[in-house]
């Protein structure tokens, strides 16, 4: 494509005007917009730390105008007004994606970070979901996005939070300015995932989301309102049937979360510190093993495990299909020290998909590690080493897979 072309015009597009962002504010047309009745609630017990702006920067419903063209506000970019929905969809983290995938827009993602292996990730779920279908394979790799590539791929939204990707060297805030008003605007926030801190230029007003409440304002944007309440149902059944199984906290295991590629380099994560990234652990209640004494995203050893004492391992990544789940656990089994966790003793070490979570896979993973944690209050969890999301018997789900296909596919 010809991007001097490109860039010698007002906007790239008449029919999406974005607004509310410093640089490109300036831009007409744009309504206002609802308020959420309680902005600094989540859905997800999360708190809006950061606070709220006046420029318009916290998340709402849509409002139409007159011509048919709505409006819809998130944190950071501020308020975007529509004319008619967005197809083609930009995205960096698969949050994001997982929520164009349940807005029925899964196969129009033009990006996401590492393409393969999420393609490979998200169908081990998709597998139970009967009609739905998703191919993310060979798409363009956005961890470190080009500019240029931005103009080529020349997509409907940048369903991306622009606040994080002016942390990289190659971005600076008219970059974000230049693709939003001559491609096509922001549209997303990740900072929520776990309450990181923003850059200085975005740190006014910046607002944290949690997974379902992003997911909402993101269904506004795409216009897909019956489409999300079709899925929040889903979610309010799901959280009805833990909260009514849990055990009293006395009685819950302890826990950690853990990813490797090999016993010299295993990351620890916290199971219910604030953010969208443990969406899927934190409504259960389990017991940290490491009862703060490691801060998520650490380093650690066997010894460190073995001090904790674990009663349940959470192996992320154990469902990629390139993962070897059986020769994770036999690294635990075949040492010394690791051997004598009890969660290795005890045949506890189970698999997780992935903490950048959308929707769908969230209420995979609520089902999947109530079973791990408390399998005599919601069934047991099969023994998994491979292949697809085990093909749990109908009478022992705890949500409706037919009603989560027939949300994607539109069908209410």
């Amino acid at each position: 494509m010809d991007s001097d072309a490109e860039r010698s015009g007002a906007t790239r597009r008449d029919a999406i005007r974005y607004c509310g962002v410093a640089g490109v504010g300036a831009l007409a047309g744009c309504a206002g917009s609802e308020s959420p009745e309680d902005p600094n609630s989540t859905d997800d017990g999360a708190t809006n730390e950061a606070g709220s702006g006046d420029g318009g920067s916290d998340g709402s419903g849509d409002s139409s105008a007159d011509d048919g063209s709505y409006t819809a506000s998130i944190s950071p970019t501020g308020e975007v007004t529509f004319e008619s929905p967005p197809e083609t969809v930009f995205t960096r983290l698969t949050h994001h994606a997982g929520m164009a995938f349940a807005l029925g827009r899964g196969n129009d993602v033009t990006a996401l970070h590492a393409p393969d292996y999420y393609d490979g990730l998200w169908n081990q779920f998709v597998e139970r979901l009967p009609g739905v279908s998703l191919d993310w394979s060979g798409l363009y790799s956005s961890w470190q996005p080009d500019k240029e590539k931005l103009y080529e791929l020349n997509s409907d939204v940048h369903l991306a939070d622009p606040a994080w990707i002016t942390r990289q060297d190659a971005w600076s805030r008219d970059d974000i300015d230049e693709i939003g008003e001559r491609v096509s605007p922001w549209f997303g926030n990740s900072l929520s995932d776990r309450h990181q801190e923003p850059p200085a230029e975005w740190a006014e007003g910046y607002q944290y989301y949690g997974l379902w409440e992003q997911f909402e304002i993101v269904a506004d944007a795409f216009r897909e309102r019956e489409r999300y309440e079709a899925l929040a149902g889903v979610r309010e059944d799901l959280l009805a049937t833990i909260e009514a199984g849990l055990p009293p906290e006395s009685e819950r295991p302890t826990a950690i979360m853990i990813a490797a590629a090999d016993v010299e380099e295993i990351y620890a994560y916290t199971l219910s510190n604030p953010g969208f990234l443990t969406s899927h652990t934190r409504p259960l209640g389990p017991r940290d093993a490491f009862e703060g004494s490691v801060e998520s995203g650490t380093v650690v050893d066997f010894e460190t495990i073995l001090e904790a004492d674990p009663d349940v391992i959470l192996y992320l990544g154990g469902f990629e299909p390139g993962t070897d789940m059986a020769g994770r656990r036999a690294a635990f089994e075949d040492d010394p020290v690791g051997s004598e966790v009890s969660a290795v003793r005890n045949d506890r070490v189970h698999p997780q998909g992935a903490r950048y979570q959308g929707p769908i896979l969230n209420l995979f993973q609520l089902e999947m590690t109530a079973k791990q944690l408390y399998p005599e209050a919601f069934g047991e969890w099969p023994r998994y080493e491979e292949g697809p999301y085990p093909e749990i018997p109908e009478a022992e789900r705890l949500f409706d897979r037919q009603r989560v296909a027939d949300a994607i596919n539109g069908d209410y």
